[in-house]
């Protein structure tokens, strides 16, 4: 916009009357040295000073904001107003350089990427660079990633392997876009050679360095350093570090890199208020022909550091206030402004207490002196009141200035308390009686004005009037108790004591106790369990095959107090063998310490302590009775524990693998040993019929036995009752001798006859 065009109607926007506007002496101000604005007094028009231009006033500030006061007099007022800059696009893309030399490998694979110069364009938001382009060939392509600062990185991608032999230059046109309406373009060549060695380029250990940088670093001091590796062998590995040519030289002169050992130092004045953020681009350039470049961003944070002391502006001051001027009359305009930023850029301003003025916050930084109460000009006639603005940096920083006031006035102030909420700590079993607070009121009014007197609001207790628990001193705002707290019945409660002064008509403020009772170790531990019958010892069973660290029982008792007075601790206060049994001291869990031998009583009986961890401790004890059982009660409650045991029921099976085998083995012995009875039984039929001098005469004539070729020698055994049959007729005579009954073999001779029966 050109100097004098019309911003805005100010009159109109505050409902001013323009007849009245001339005579209040409007004008504009401005905590900048540069005003762009101004103000025709006579109409209210918001005009241009001079040309405004954007990029001059905010740079790349995404939201530029001109912001302004607008002071007007009799009445004094003051209004705070903004005007925000919009950004057109009057500026193209443009690159460092118009020509981008690019030298490649031929052998590099597809898909290789080569970072580009990027373009800059002053612009901001959508009018920025918003795409890249290259001219149509089959080689090549673009990639382009949006970094962490909305910027974008563009990169050459190798779509296709080079050959050297076949092409060994090329020639794009790069184009940056900006998204305004109508988009402007810049562009530039990139030239490219390819070469066939040197084929790795150096690589940073991180794409993106964050660096926090604190404000007003001395010169010399280590910012970060940056290292880059090169797989390649002797001088190809060989890295140097350096800027790249997006660096302005303004940033050089705040930054140093070494170019041997990458350390980015500072050497200039780091200064938050002109930027709170740096990006600097380094690349890695290899020694080998031709050279390879690896890149890396460097985001510097740079932290604010309170070296800004706020300052104090008065925009306008009334030297004398009258005497009848009611509370809320403005005496003063202030402007507090600090150039640091967060929280060293938070200030506080604030006035003595003890006067009847305050101050009033109109905006940010922007503060009215007023009149708190009525002015007695015979009591003060004169106010000399110090402004004090502190930032809340670390360490904070201030400024005084100090008002001299001319007023009258009537010093009309309630009384208060020092603080609207206050915590009073109450042991239990307190004296009736006692004094447990004593709350006190100030006003700073004089003689009947500042007496005060205190009362309690009215409100309950555990459904009964406060009355009956406290007493309220209304001279002196003393609270005493009248009776003995509980802690196990009341913990906390709330009460309200109310401060009046005696003026007229009287004033009173009101503050919030809240009464906290403090536990004290009156109760001693409960046991639950175990808990015997009738007034007996508890009686507990334990199987005699019992091993080391054997759970018998549990002891779980209570405490009615809280916190440490609850807090209890288990140990063994007399027992039958003291070897036996073991206590946890936390848990309370029984357990054996020892196997169970069979020389131990089968009657144990355990005294166990439990104490809480109070001052002075207060303890119980519980007496537990043992029966130790024989083996039988053991396999009974060992078979309980096996039947939820995942590893018994493959002992089943091994079992029953073992008795099945068993069972056979044996059922084969007895058949066995019946075929022995038998076979014996069979033996002794034979001797029966085997006595000496018994013959038996076969008669051949039936028989079917075919003797060999040499049968008239003596023929094998044979088994008692076997047929045989000769092919001719003859006479045998079996005999049975006592050796051969033993035998249980038959011996054959010839049959001689005759013979005298009964003879062999």
């Amino acid at each position: 916009m050109e100097s004098g065009a019309f911003v805005g109607n100010i009159a109109e926007d505050l409902g001013l009357h323009i007849r009245r506007l001339s005579a209040r002496n409007v004008r504009l101000t401005s905590a900048d040295k540069r005003q762009c604005l101004e103000v025709n007094s006579e109409t209210g028009i918001l005009f241009a000073k001079e040309k405004i231009d954007r990029e001059q006033l905010c740079g790349q500030m995404s939201r530029c904001l001109v912001s302004f006061e607008i002071v007007m007099e009799e009445p004094l007022e003051m209004f705070r107003g903004e005007v925000e800059i919009l950004d057109i696009n009057d500026n193209s893309p443009s690159f460092p350089e118009n020509a981008i030399l690019i030298q490649m490998v031929e052998n590099m694979l597809p898909g290789s990427s080569f970072p580009l110069e990027s373009a800059l364009d002053l612009d901001v938001g959508t009018n920025t660079v918003a795409g890249y382009s290259i001219g149509p060939n089959g080689q090549f392509g673009l990639k382009v990633e949006t970094e962490i600062d909305g910027s974008k990185i563009v990169e050459l991608l190798l779509e296709k392997s080079l050959d050297r032999e076949r092409q060994s230059s090329f020639q794009l046109m790069l184009t940056a876009t900006d998204g305004g309406s109508p988009p402007k373009s810049g562009s530039a060549r990139i030239l490219i050679t390819v070469l066939d060695s040197n084929d790795n380029a150096p690589a940073f250990d991180s794409k993106v360095y964050k660096v926090t940088l604190a404000e007003n670093s001395p010169r010399g001091t280590l910012m970060v350093s940056v290292h880059a590796t090169d797989p390649d062998e002797g001088s190809n590995a060989e890295v140097t570090y350096s800027f790249s040519n997006r660096v302005s030289q303004k940033m050089q002169e705040l930054f140093i890199l070494d170019q041997r050992t990458g350390e980015i130092r500072v050497q200039g004045r780091i200064d938050y208020e002109e930027a709170s953020s740096y990006s600097l681009d380094v690349q890695a350039v290899d020694n080998g022909s031709p050279t390879n470049a690896g890149r890396s961003k460097i985001l510097i944070n740079v932290i604010d550091v309170n070296d800004n002391a706020p300052e104090i502006l008065l925009k306008s001051l009334s030297h004398v206030v009258p005497e009848d001027a009611a509370p809320g009359t403005v005496a003063a305009l202030i402007n507090v402004i600090d150039r640091d930023s967060g929280k060293n850029g938070e200030v506080n301003c604030e006035i003595p207490k003890n006067v009847a003025f305050k101050l009033q916050t109109s905006s940010s930084g922007h503060y009215k002196l007023i009149t708190s109460d009525m002015l007695d000009r015979e009591s003060i006639p004169i106010y000399n009141i110090a402004i004090l603005a502190r930032d809340s940096g670390s360490p904070p920083l201030s400024t005084n200035k100090t008002i001299k006031i001319s007023v009258s006035d009537i010093n009309d102030n309630a009384p208060r308390f020092p603080r609207p909420m206050d915590t009073v700590y109450v042991m239990e079993n307190n004296t009736p009686g006692a004094s447990i607070f004593t709350v006190t009121a100030f006003d700073p009014d004089l003689d009947q004005n500042s007496y005060i007197t205190y009362s309690f609001t009215e409100t309950h207790i555990r459904d009964l009037p406060l009355s009956n628990y406290l007493n309220l001193n209304s001279m002196n705002g003393t609270i005493y108790a009248l009776r003995s707290f509980d802690y196990e019945q009341v913990k906390n409660f709330q009460i309200q004591v109310q401060a009046r002064d005696a003026g007229v008509p009287p004033l009173s403020s009101s503050a919030t106790l809240n009464v906290i009772i403090l536990d004290q170790n009156d109760n001693a531990p409960v046991i639950v369990s175990p808990s015997g019958q009738s007034g007996s010892a508890a009686v507990e069973i334990v199987p005699q095959s019992a091993a080391q660290g054997y759970l018998v029982t549990k002891i779980i008792a209570t405490d009615a107090d809280s916190g440490q007075n609850a807090r209890l601790h288990y140990q063994v206060l007399k027992a039958t063998d003291p070897s036996l049994f073991s206590v946890g001291l936390n848990s309370g869990e029984i357990r054996t310490a020892r196997r169970i031998l069979d020389q131990d009583a089968i009657s144990q009986t355990l005294v166990i302590l439990v104490k809480d961890n109070g001052q002075p401790s207060l303890s119980s004890t519980v007496t537990i009775n043992f029966s130790i059982l024989g083996n039988v009660s053991d396999i009974y409650l060992e078979s309980r524990n096996l039947v939820t045991n995942p590893e018994y029921n493959a002992d089943i099976n091994l079992y029953l693998i073992v008795i099945l085998g068993s069972t056979s083995f044996i059922f084969l012995v007895t058949i066995i040993l019946l075929i022995g009875i038998k076979c014996k039984q069979d033996r002794n039929t034979i001797e029966d019929y085997s006595s000496p001098g018994c013959c038996y005469r076969l008669d051949d004539s039936h028989s079917d036995f075919h003797p060999r070729p040499t049968l008239k020698e003596s023929l094998n055994y044979t088994a008692a009752g076997d047929i045989v049959r000769m092919p001719e007729t003859h006479h045998y005579a079996v005999c049975l001798s006592p050796e051969s009954a033993k035998s249980d073999f038959l011996y054959l001779k010839t049959y001689t006859p005759p013979m005298s029966q009964g003879q062999c």
